[in-house]
């Protein structure tokens, strides 16, 4: 909770900050309301030969949502951090996975602050886990300028959505930012065979972006929502391990995010690729910041 801290100008509904509505997460607690939980790891992004650094990412994304005004009194909860140390991935994301799956069975919406990429294959684990899961249709829409659908053999930040759609479950993954300059034409490929929607970066207009995202939340039940901040342009988002060139306009991004937060479905959600080693000014965190902060404000809960 050390992270979670900030000036106070009282404690009367209209003068609070985040960090004065988080408390420690303890099972039972407000059944509904946003939990965090962190995902220390960046062995994922070492393993796809990108910059390291996002294991500190977790902390740096409480520190910047701690002193952003709230709207209106609410309550939130922090579970604390997952690390992943010696190397041991594919055990931090199975503990992921876990705590994902518990805070949902308690009812809870939960937050999974990042970490590389390789967070999603753990808050996938978490949500197909989860009792709401079952027999309903699970949708992923990722905001990131790449597919992640690499055909490596060992796990990373690079593979996470490839895993899932080769779990055999009935999953439907969306990506919306896809840079096809960082994408090679075997991941346009793989992307097609397993029945991909994607929406190029050059195309994310505001009206374009709003009608896939619609089009997508139609035919699903659930929706599991993870942002790769390098979808963002490098100018905004200079924090990540590999910098977009063009990315897709903040302006968009946080209006996907409120049509996402009113659809409903909403019922889990990561950021991920956060660097804070590489960031500008915490630019970058405080961009993340802002849409998590957009998410939990606005979000209608799932009925």
């Amino acid at each position: 909770m050390t992270s979670w801290t900030g000036r106070v100008d009282g404690t009367a509904p209209e003068h609070l900050r985040w960090h004065q509505a988080v408390a420690p997460y303890e099972p039972g607690a407000d059944p509904g309301a946003c939990v965090f939980v962190g995902f220390a790891s960046d062995e994922g992004v070492r393993r796809n030969k990108g910059r390291p650094g996002a294991a500190d990412g977790p902390d740096a994304l409480r520190r910047a949502l701690s002193p952003m005004a709230l709207p209106a009194p609410l309550r939130a909860f922090d579970a604390g951090t997952i690390a992943v140390t010696d190397q041991r991935l594919e055990d931090g994301q199975r503990r992921l996975g876990d705590t994902v799956t518990a805070l949902l069975n308690a009812g809870a919406f939960p937050i999974v602050l990042g970490g590389g990429h390789e967070v999603a294959f753990g808050t996938y684990l978490g949500l197909a886990g989860a009792e709401r899961a079952g027999g309903a249709v699970i949708g992923i829409l990722n905001l990131d300028a790449h597919f992640d659908l690499r055909p490596d053999p060992v796990p990373s930040s690079g593979t996470p959505f490839r895993q899932i759609l080769e779990s055999g479950d009935d999953v439907r993954y969306a990506v919306l930012g896809i840079s096809q300059p960082a994408n090679t034409t075997i991941l346009f490929d793989t992307a097609e065979r397993f029945g991909v929607r994607y929406l190029l970066d050059d195309d994310c207009t505001a009206e374009r972006a709003r009608a896939f995202v619609a089009d997508f939340l139609d035919g699903i039940d659930l929706l599991y929502l993870t942002i790769d901040l390098d979808v963002l342009p490098a100018a905004v988002a200079p924090g990540v391990s590999a910098p977009a060139a063009f990315g897709v306009a903040l302006p968009i991004v946080q209006a996907v995010c409120d049509q996402i937060a009113a659809s409903g479905k909403l019922v889990v959600a990561d950021v991920a690729e956060l660097n804070p080693a590489l960031d500008i000014d915490n630019r970058t965190a405080r961009t993340a910041a802002r849409l998590l902060h957009r998410l939990v404000t606005r979000r209608v809960p799932q009925k």
